[in-house]
């Protein structure tokens, strides 16, 4: 009989990290194991532990870790790979279950607990297949190869542990069990006394069981945690049901292996990172809507991932055809470039064919080419070229009563972001959130002022990207007006009559542009942006999939959503876990974005205010550095001392202990200023010996190994080591900016406020396992002042 063999996540994890060799054999393993799992090669048994495990033989060394879950339609065995070790790492203590709460397959190994734990709870480990095979070879890897497995505890007697306070004290085992902790490491959980023993516990837990059991140990009530992670994925399911392999299966992310096996071992874990979706992530992504959702989250907890997932169900569910129903958005070019690449290998060309991947400007000047009689062929400026010109303005107008900063950010977000096409219009538009009040008289000054600012605009045959989207938003309201007028005659007449209207209007094939629209770095839109958004998709189920976090809000762009016709109320979901920073970074940046006991908070997207309560990561690594320096030349010194240091890191794998990388593109250097990425890039390369590559508008701009650029270019990236340098006081915040509002517009003083930390918070979590901060001079104020309150509880 033939099978069907799928990858769990734990085993491809293994898989990456094994030698290449090891691989090659394991696709071998594979091919003959579809063909007859009965094979007397394979040498199949059942271990002793749990007889759902099988072990079977890849090579004389190695062995594969298999689960029987049944037969599928076409008669073949389903098989799931759950493991893949060196022969010496195989224990008895194996099990395979279905979770209670999400209904999913867990593998528990607990070769991978410290014998401490162990003894604590009174388990001990049987080791097999320990005898030496007369066939092994010198290939046989040692076990410093073995996929960072702990080394196993022994049946020999362990000294007397001194008793210790649990570090989950007042949770029982029932509590443990009803959240949905695998049943195996209930009693091993409520056994750990410190956090380098728990780290160790979740090291090899399913997921779900990692989350409820860092909340619970970081001080989140019982409650909280039954709230904010086991309620998104508790599927309720039936007593029947607990025990069926086959259905868990079916329920259960994992990678079918085929004869493309080889490709998805070669791309290296980012490809688990891709592929695989937390249970709670998974929920939000396969969840039917009826209208806009959001999902929000600090950064690393995988709203991009969720989002392109998103992408790839939605298309999976399109009927057959060639147009591209499907839009998938974001705010800047180059991270437009990183979602076309990353969905690309999560959907097949044919599916990925259906999806329209653009940044949020290229879409709006594109419905202004298609309406080529309103504007087409306009140079389109950034602000910077435009404030410029409105400066001019006031200087030639001998105008001192208005800042043209003001006056730029009143007609971008007032005057455009409403689409006010009149001063009547203008004089009675609420201004939420601009700060600084203005009466009738001050209005009807700046709407003069401003008419001939847009004057002088046309005369030049220009216009800004904020313009644009203003213009493209109305043509597609007028768009979506015409589409429903339609549907309104033809609900009247009863689909009569169509025909002939439809040719005098010219409307025969007008209908809504999209069936659904995806949006990343949903914070950094316009006004305008959403208005055009929410016209070209009909409103209905799953229209509209937001992804977003306002404490990254880099871009002075204030949306309440509900405002522009998009509305979450009810759809609204946060991701609390972070998969890509570790725990000592993620504890400096969120005091950056620490708002207790002041005015200033974040807002949700709507009506509401954001926090990052419950946000907390799986990972651990060294604390941020944080660098004093005597002068600018001192800091640039230690910068490339440091940078030295972290490629010999790299290159030597990480003092011996982890794989060899190349570190190009694994160390960056982040500034706050245009200027700073001159002077760093030029010290490093002519000073330092050091290559190095510019992060630009359009992505990364050479071949150097070290990147450097502003705070506002690191938007979505990530690097294992980074190094934030000239973090000082004037600089982050700007002074000249906070001390010009500080005292006349308190409303605009925490606007910028809160960009300057947001900024700082981006910067700062774009770090993966190590960080380091310096500056000269004072440090900015949004910086810890001792090195104590880095610490993590």
């Amino acid at each position: 009989m033939t099978a069907r063999l799928s990858l769990y996540e734990k085993a491809e994890n293994e898989l990456y990290k094994l030698d290449r060799s090891v691989k090659g054999r394991f696709y071998d393993f594979c091919h003959r194991f579809r063909q007859n799992p009965d094979h007397p090669g394979l040498d199949l048994k059942p271990l002793k532990g749990d007889g759902r495990v099988f072990r079977a033989k890849i090579d004389q060394s190695y062995r594969a870790l298999l689960a029987k879950a049944g037969v599928d339609e076409r008669g073949q065995q389903r098989w799931l790979v759950v493991a893949v070790r060196h022969r010496k790492h195989v224990y008895e203590e194996l099990s395979v279950a279905i979770n209670r709460v999400t209904g999913e397959i867990e593998f528990v190994d607990l070769s991978v607990v410290g014998p401490s734990v162990l003894q604590r709870a009174g388990v001990t480990l049987t080791p097999i297949d320990q005898t030496p095979d007369p066939a092994s070879d010198h290939e046989a890897a040692p076990p410093a190869q073995v996929a960072e497995v702990s080394k196993p505890a022994t049946t020999a007697p362990l000294p007397a542990v001194e008793p210790a306070e649990p570090l989950l004290s007042g949770v029982t085992g029932e509590d443990l069990r009803e959240l949905g902790v695998a049943t195996q490491l209930i009693d091993l959980a409520l056994a750990v006394t410190e956090s380098a023993e728990l780290d160790q516990l979740v090291s090899g837990a399913p997921l779900l069981t990692k989350d409820i059991l860092y909340g619970l140990a970081a001080g989140m009530p019982i409650d909280e945690v039954r709230r904010e992670i086991t309620a998104p994925v508790d599927v309720r399911l039936p007593e029947e049901e607990r025990h069926d392999l086959g259905a868990a299966l079916a329920r259960t992310t994992v990678t079918t292996i085929d004869d493309d096996v080889r490709d998805v071992l070669e791309e290296g874990d980012f490809r688990a990172w891709k592929v695989f979706l937390h249970p709670t992530q998974a929920k939000l992504v396969d969840r039917r809507y009826n209208g806009p959702a959001r999902v929000s989250g600090g950064p690393g907890t995988g709203k991009t991932i969720v989002a392109l997932h998103r992408v790839r169900h939605l298309a999976g569910q399109l009927p057959p055809g060639h147009n591209k129903p499907i839009l998938l958005t974001t705010f800047t070019k180059n991270l437009t470039v990183d979602l076309r690449a990353r969905l690309a290998s999560l959907l097949d060309p044919e599916l990925l064919a259906r999806v329209e991947i653009t940044h949020i400007d290229k879409l709006a000047a594109r419905v202004l080419n298609e309406n080529s009689l309103s504007g087409a062929g306009k140079q389109r400026i950034y602000d910077t070229v435009a404030l410029g010109m409105l400066q001019q303005l006031l200087f030639e107008l001998d105008e001192k009563r208005w800042e043209a900063e003001f006056l730029y950010e009143e007609w971008e977000q007032v005057i455009l972001g409403q689409s006010l096409g009149n001063r009547k219009a203008y004089f009675e538009a609420r201004r939420a959130g601009r700060g600084r009040s203005i009466n009738r008289p001050e209005r009807a000054q700046i709407w003069k002022i401003l008419e001939q600012f847009t004057a002088r605009l046309d005369k030049e045959n220009r216009e800004t990207w904020g313009q644009a989207a203003e213009r493209a938003a109305r043509f597609e309201m007028e768009r979506a007006a015409k589409i429903q007028a339609r549907q309104e005659h033809k609900d009247a007449v009863g689909g009569k009559d169509l025909i002939h209207r439809d040719d005098s209007s010219g409307m025969r094939y007008i209908g809504h542009r999209y069936r659904h629209v995806v949006v990343d770095e949903a914070q950094d839109l316009r006004p305008a942006h959403w208005k055009m958004l929410r016209a070209m998709v009909a409103p209905g189920p799953d229209d509209m999939f937001i992804a977003g976090d306002t404490h990254q809000r880099i871009y002075d762009q204030q949306v309440t959503l509900g405002t522009v016709g998009v509305n979450i109320r009810g759809r609204s979901s946060r991701l609390t876990l972070s998969y890509r920073t570790t725990q000592e970074i993620l504890a400096r940046a969120m005091q950056v974005v620490d708002t207790k006991g002041s005015t200033l908070a974040f807002d949700d997207l709507d009506d509401g205010t954001d926090n990052l309560a419950g946000y907390r990561s799986v990972l651990r690594g060294p604390v941020p550095e944080l660098v004093p320096c005597n002068s600018w030349d001192d800091e640039l010194t230690q910068l490339a001392t440091t940078i030295h240091t972290w490629r010999e890191e790299l290159t030597s794998g990480d003092g011996g202990n982890g794989p060899r990388r190349d570190p190009r593109g694994n160390i960056a250097v982040c500034v706050a200023d245009r200027d700073s990425v001159n002077q760093v890039m030029y010290y490093l390369a002519t000073e330092a010996g050091i290559t190095v590559a510019e992060l630009t508008k359009d992505g990364v701009k050479g071949d150097g190994e070290v990147h450097v650029g502003t705070m506002h270019r690191f938007k979505g990236l990530e690097y294992q080591k980074l190094a934030i340098v000239s973090a000082r006081d004037g600089v982050i915040p700007r002074t000249s900016v906070m001390n010009r509002y500080r005292e006349t517009d308190p409303q605009r003083f925490l606007r910028e406020e809160r960009k300057s930390r947001s900024l700082l918070f981006v910067a700062a979590t774009r770090a993966r396992d190590t960080l380091r901060i310096s500056w000269h001079g004072a440090p900015s104020p949004y910086l810890p002042r001792d090195h104590e309150s880095l610490r993590v509880p």
